[in-house]
């Protein structure tokens, strides 16, 4: 059931990704951790660090508060 909640906040996070070239792929969640890997255009963003704790982060922990964190694979 965690996994469905976060790549529903994913879904939303990924329109504004794929409109930058760029797109999100949830790889695991491990003890309220999700890694997630940016792909596209965002894998090689020198903002692509902003973009992980700024937006994903931040839009994950908004809408599922028992996750810590997000981390880049």
């Amino acid at each position: 059931m965690l996994r469905e909640k976060v790549e529903e906040v994913l879904n939303k996070v990924r329109v504004g990704l794929k409109s930058e070239g760029g797109d999100i792929e949830l790889i695991d969640i491990k003890d309220n951790v999700v890694y997630v890997k940016l792909k596209g255009a965002c894998g090689t963003c020198p903002m692509s660090t902003l973009t992980m704790k700024n937006w994903v982060e931040t839009s994950i922990k908004k809408e599922i508060p028992e996750i810590t964190a997000v981390q880049a694979v």
